[in-house]
């Protein structure tokens, strides 16, 4: 039986994909469910995996593919094909065919019964060159021992050896100045779709960013307080992003224009909060969606976190997990940010960006103290919110973390 290979349906707006690599050769065998090509949507990367076991055929190498298009097939079969083992008879010369002496140090002849081990698939082949490793000083986890990019994503280059000093020249020669080089690499998909609608929120809204600051010395404490215990009960960490996210949703029910959105000449309200967690991956920025965050407790937001976080480094996330968000939160502080002017992620109307915590004097009391501070920053469509509920939704959300337990209590 032969298995088509299609590239099939991601979302109603997609309609055609690039190839980004096949993860096996022409001619390999492949077992049904394992990863056999990567590809790149306007939305997302996605691996499609073999339907049945058998021997992979490629009909299209690399390039932009139709949605339907068939890229090749899998010729059905339970077994792989077999290898021919190198033999180890010896008889005389003169019954031997004459054969070119191999030198054994430049051989490669495999050593084992498989073909596959200690060879890179296509993708980890691409990420060797790139951290300048050697197939030779990793051991390969994939089928057969083939070596697969998350085996190379896990090894550390190691650091070079000093090279011996040479005597100090007077005049430097060109062999050692530097290089002056350039690369050009084509945009991929994922980038060139993020830069027109980082333009389209430009010129499509009138943006406006309001600011406030939050003590999260409360936060910090409960956290330090409560995270072993935590770690232990669910298997998850208890991070940041839980305490804000849930506080947005409280904030978000209490000022529901900011979950609003335009449409045409219609204001669409949302009764739930489907907060969308910005994700920053090797491919680019992408927003997975935590969908009705509003009924979730921490666990529950921290573990589909944690998911997502996982899924795009690996670059796994699909179009369902990134489809729709009523509201955004992007937390550039990961990266040290001291401030930012997100923006927007339309058709939602507004997006808050945390920053670095950093210890600041602050007032308590008629005291000055030295307190944990976090600027945050509201993004807001102004044709739709106002400067109070922007500034107000900010104080909630500061009266919010600055005391936690009223997250427990919905107060």
């Amino acid at each position: 039986m032969k298995k088509d290979i299609i590239i099939p349906e991601a979302g109603e707006s997609v309609t055609e994909a690039d190839i980004v690599s096949w993860y096996k050769h022409n001619g390999d065998f492949v077992v049904m469910d394992d990863p056999i090509v990567e590809l790149e949507t306007d939305k997302a990367s996605m691996d499609l995996t073999a339907e049945i076991s058998g021997i992979l055929s490629i009909s299209i190498q690399s390039g932009t593919v139709k949605v339907g298009q068939v890229i090749g097939s899998i010729e059905e079969s339970k077994d792989a094909p077999p290898t021919k083992p190198i033999s180890t008879t010896t008889a005389p010369v003169s019954e031997q065919q004459a054969e070119p002496k191999v030198d054994p140090i430049k051989s490669d002849i495999p050593t084992s019964d498989s073909y596959a081990k200690g060879h890179p698939s296509p993708a980890a082949e691409k990420l060797l060159a790139e951290k300048g490793l050697s197939k030779t000083a990793i051991q390969g986890s994939g089928k057969d021992g083939r070596i697969t990019k998350h085996d190379v994503a896990a090894t550390t280059p190691s650091t070079p050896s000093a090279p011996p000093k040479s005597p100090p020249s007077t005049v430097p020669t060109p062999a050692s100045l530097s290089p002056r080089s350039s690369e050009r690499k084509p945009l991929s998909r994922l980038r060139k779709t993020l830069m027109n609608r980082l333009i389209e929120a430009q010129q499509t809204t009138a943006s406006l960013t309001t600011f406030n600051e939050i003590d999260m010395a409360n936060v910090i404490t409960m956290r330090k307080k409560y995270k072993d215990a935590f770690k232990e009960k669910y298997n998850t960490g208890l991070g940041f992003m839980s305490f804000f996210t849930k506080a947005v949703t409280i904030a978000l029910d209490a000022w529901p224009i900011i979950n609003a959105s335009i449409d045409g000449d219609d204001v669409v309200y949302n009764n739930y909060c489907d907060i969308g967690i910005a994700v920053s991956t090797p491919k680019g920025l992408v927003v997975p969606v935590v969908r009705n965050a509003e009924t979730l407790s921490f666990a529950d937001i921290e573990a589909q976190i944690r998911q997502y976080a996982t899924k795009g480094q690996d670059g796994k996330l699909t179009i369902d997990d990134m489809s729709g968000g009523t509201f955004t939160i992007t937390n550039g502080g990961t990266f040290g940010s001291m401030l930012s002017t997100p923006i927007l992620n339309r058709p939602q109307s507004a997006i808050l960006g945390m920053h670095n915590i950093v210890e600041r004097p602050v007032a308590i009391n008629g005291e000055v103290v030295v307190h944990p501070v976090m600027y945050v920053a509201l993004t807001y469509d102004h044709r739709l919110i106002d400067g109070r509920e922007a500034v107000q939704f900010l104080v909630m959300l500061k009266h919010l973390l600055e005391d936690p337990a009223r997250l427990l209590l919905g107060l």
